[in-house]
C-alpha cells in the first residue's frame, strides 16, 4: 500500500491496550496516528480553532466515560468537521444498532469488536481518501470564490447573461452597451475565471 502523505488517524479510546494496538497496526501500514484516552481529551484538541488541513479520520470508541463516542460524534457535526474528518466507530455488539444509525447521520463506517485488522485498515485508507477529496473540493471552491471576487460589477452582469445562454448581441441590448464592449468584458471574464467557453464557465459555477 502506498503511504498517504501528511495523513493523520486520530484514535479515541479509553482502553490503553486498544490504543496501543491500533497505533501499532497503523504504523505497520505507514499511517501516522495520534491517540487520546478520552473523548474529552479529543474534544479539547478539536474544539478550539481546529482545521483539517491534510487527509485525516477518526477511530472513535462508542462507549467511554462521561463523554461517549456518540456524544463526541455529535460535537464533530456541530464543529462542521464532517466529512473532511470521517469517523469510523469501534463498537461492541450491543452498540451495533446505534452505530448503524450514526452511519445514516454521516459517520463513515463502524467496526464491531473484535474486527479484522486488514478490513479496518482498508476502510481507514478509504476514509482518508474521502478526506483528501473533500479537502481538494473545498480548496477548489475557495479558489473559485476568489476568482469571482476579482470580477467587476459589469463583468458579473455580462457573465450572468452569457452563462444564461444569451449571444453577445442580446447581452449588449439588455445592458445597453455595445457588442464590442460585451466582447471585451466576456474575454476578461473568461480570462479571470480561467475558462475558454460559456459552457465551461457554467459548469464551473455549478460547483458553488
Amino acid at each position: 500500500m502506498e503511504p498517504i502523505h501528511n495523513a493523520t488517524v486520530y484514535i479515541v479510546d479509553d482502553d490503553s491496550g486498544v490504543r496501543d494496538a491500533l497505533a501499532w497496526l497503523l504504523r505497520s501500514r505507514r499511517l501516522p496516528s495520534e491517540a487520546f484516552a478520552s473523548a474529552e481529551d479529543f474534544d479539547a484538541r478539536v474544539s478550539q480553532r481546529f482545521e483539517v488541513r491534510s487527509p485525516s479520520c477518526v477511530l472513535l470508541d462508542v462507549r467511554m466515560g462521561a463523554l461517549s463516542g456518540l456524544a463526541m460524534f455529535e460535537k464533530l457535526i456541530g464543529y462542521d468537521l464532517l466529512p473532511t474528518l470521517p469517523v469510523i466507530f469501534l463498537t461492541g455488539h450491543a452498540d451495533v444498532p446505534t452505530a448503524v444509525d450514526s452511519v445514516k447521520r454521516g459517520a463513515f463506517d463502524f467496526f464491531e469488536k473484535p474486527f479484522s485488522d486488514n478490513a479496518l485498515v482498508d476502510r481507514v485508507v478509504q476514509a482518508l481518501g474521502q478526506s483528501a477529496a473533500m479537502l481538494a473540493q473545498r480548496s477548489e471552491t475557495t479558489s473559485l470564490r476568489m476568482q469571482l471576487d476579482g470580477l467587476t460589477e459589469r463583468e458579473r452582469d455580462v457573465m450572468r447573461l452569457v452563462v444564461g445562454g444569451l449571444p453577445n448581441k442580446l447581452v449588449a441590448d439588455q445592458l445597453d452597451i455595445s457588442v464590442r464592449t460585451v466582447e471585451v468584458h466576456r474575454a476578461r471574464v473568461f480570462d479571470k475565471m480561467r475558462v475558454k467557453s460559456a459552457v465551461e464557465l457554467a459548469n464551473l459555477l455549478r460547483n458553488l
